[in-house]
């Protein structure tokens, strides 16, 4: 049975009523964080839902719209923020919007064929509106949840595929207390110096 075309959502949660959110958990994000020690450390304590989205499919077929509130939780693998695990859209040429409804955090937009990226707060009154042919990952770089709206054609689909093989060019770090885009080798370089420094 399809929803309503009317859905209620709870601020402070996050959830659309009468939906189950999909969660993902830290094991499934397995190597797609930077720091690998770190990565193992924290699972070691447990698998923690790292978010969760509430999808809501209306109806189906062309010119209609799906879409998803998603909460994404605060914290730090190392010094690398909390992140989905992004996807492009299996239609390459759907575009997506995005608005933030509380927290803090950013958008990272990889445009496929290029590689070229661009970085976009996504916060409480922001919208950021995702191109074709471009992955994109949502960061929370505050301390409270990210909860945010995410709307795209029905036929959209996800297609994490390329994201898991690549990963993205840049990635997020906490340095110094403040949200860093550092490049992806820069900052492998960076947590390995961290390493050595703690291991020695």
């Amino acid at each position: 049975m399809k929803p309503a075309l009317l859905a209620q959502y709870v601020q402070e949660t996050g959830l659309v009523e009468g939906v189950t959110p999909r969660t993902r958990r830290l094991d499934e994000l397995a190597g797609k964080f930077l720091d690998d020690l770190a990565y193992q450390q924290t699972l070691q304590n447990g698998n923690p839902i790292i978010y969760s989205v509430s999808i809501v499919e209306p109806a189906d077929g062309d010119g209609q719209l799906h879409y998803g509130i998603g909460k994404l939780m605060p914290g730090k693998i190392g010094s690398e923020y909390y992140f989905t695990l992004g996807h492009v859209h299996a239609y390459r040429a759907a575009a997506e919007v995005y608005i933030g409804l509380s927290g803090e955090g950013l958008m990272l937009l990889q445009h496929e064929e290029t590689g070229e990226t661009q970085v976009q707060p996504l916060k409480s009154s922001t919208i950021v509106y995702v191109p074709g042919y471009t992955a994109h990952r949502t960061i929370n770089t505050g301390a409270k949840p990210l909860i945010y709206l995410g709307v795209y054609p029905a036929q959209a689909g996800h297609d994490y595929g390329i994201v898991a093989q690549k990963n993205f060019n840049d990635v997020v770090l906490d340095i110094d207390g403040e949200p860093v885009v550092i490049g992806r080798q820069e900052a492998l370089g960076i947590i390995s110096k961290r390493v050595e420094k703690n291991q020695a």
